[in-house]
């Protein structure tokens, strides 16, 4: 997921607390959904789906986290990832090997930052989303470990195939509507432009991997980033990607990447 700002127009200041918006909006996710096929560095419309689709989402999987052991605490806490990840000391101390290490490389390669992604999230948003409210505070944290995700799946965030299979393995993680949304959307167009199914198996494969891993959603990053890559992905059963790598083989023999 891109994270270059580009023409964002900020969020006004969070609404009073009061009822979280469940409904879904398919004409807003249709519309954005048709800007995100179009150009796949546009990060704002990937929101906008999100928005419009999610619905009580981040009210189910707080929920959900209250039951996880270790999750109380998690809720209780309300850590702001987006401002720890942005704690470049803290990710310098991370040793070499682990998780966070191989964030950091991620930063510097891709040039991406959490705040920049919590930033672009903000674009032209209802609000509430920033409000002291426990799903609100969950909603953030899900945007925050998605870059995470990219590290944990081997799934790069440069190239749009790495993206859609991303987005699967979040769809079948979180149950998000949005994001089975935007996956589909992205295989269906690599077969209509390439008329070949690589992209999308790739795709599929990244929703059964999200299936078959630990809820990733529970997890408690602060020790998650001090853990070597390799066994934490052992740890939470993230398979290998193996049909991803050979559609992004495949792609690139044909110059395709950036379908």
């Amino acid at each position: 997921m891109a994270t270059a700002i580009d023409d964002i127009r900020f969020a006004p200041a969070p609404p009073e607390d009061g009822p979280i918006p469940t409904g879904r909006d398919w004409r807003t996710a249709w519309a954005a959904l048709k800007k995100l096929l179009a150009n796949g560095d546009d990060t704002v419309q990937v929101f906008r789906i999100m928005r419009a689709l999610n619905g009580d989402t981040s009210q189910k999987n707080y929920r959900k986290l209250l039951d996880q052991p270790g999750g109380g605490r998690l809720a209780y806490r309300r850590l702001e990832l987006s401002r720890k990840f942005a704690d470049r000391a803290w990710l310098e101390s991370l040793p070499d090997g682990s998780v966070g290490a191989h964030y950091r490389a991620f930063l510097d390669r891709t040039g991406f930052s959490a705040q920049g992604l919590a930033d672009i999230s903000y674009a032209d948003s209802d609000g509430w989303r920033d409000m002291e409210h426990p799903y609100a505070w969950f909603g953030r944290r899900e945007r925050d470990i998605h870059d995470i995700w990219h590290v944990l799946t081997g799934y790069t965030a440069e190239e749009h195939l790495g993206e859609a299979c991303l987005v699967a393995f979040s769809y079948a993680q979180t149950g998000g509507l949005g994001w089975a949304f935007i996956a589909g959307g992205a295989a269906l167009k690599s077969l209509r432009v390439t008329g070949e199914r690589n992209f999308a198996a790739a795709v599929l494969e990244g929703y059964r991997h999200g299936k078959r891993a630990k809820w990733l959603s529970g997890e408690d990053y602060e020790q998650v980033m001090a853990e070597p890559l390799d066994a934490a992905r052992r740890r939470l059963d993230i398979a290998t990607p193996v049909k991803y790598f050979e559609a992004r083989k495949r792609l690139a023999e044909q110059g395709l990447q950036g379908i």
